[in-house]
């Protein structure tokens, strides 16, 4: 069982910037991906980047550019950044890991942009 916890979350202005971290309860080296989702009001949740314990990432279109995703798995932890924030980008982040056929999820945090 992994447990994640993120923090970071809060309200931002357009074009401004957010950190998210996630810590897992477990050596994230053991574990083979891990990452950021993300569900807007009425939308489906949908992937925002991921990065693999071999260093490879994916990131969705609209947030191309614009994301770093990163882990440091001496410290057990996965990072979101994200510059360029714009109001589409709000939603409830959620810290996912995988591994083989189990997924985990954290609790979630909220990221609102507006001014």
């Amino acid at each position: 069982q992994v447990q994640l916890v993120e923090s970071g979350g809060g309200l931002v202005q357009p074009g401004g910037s957010l950190k998210l971290s996630c810590a897992a309860s477990v050596a994230s080296e053991t574990i083979y991906v891990m990452g950021w989702y993300r569900q807007s009001l009425g939308k489906q949740r949908e992937l925002v980047a991921i990065v693999t314990n071999g260093k490879s990432t994916q990131y969705a279109e609209s947030v191309k550019g614009r994301a770093t995703v990163s882990r440091d798995d001496a410290k057990n932890m996965v990072y979101l950044q994200l510059n360029t924030l714009k109001p589409e980008d709000t939603a409830v982040y959620y810290c996912y890991a995988r591994n083989g056929a189990n997924r985990y999820w954290g609790q979630g945090t909220q990221v609102t942009v507006s001014s």
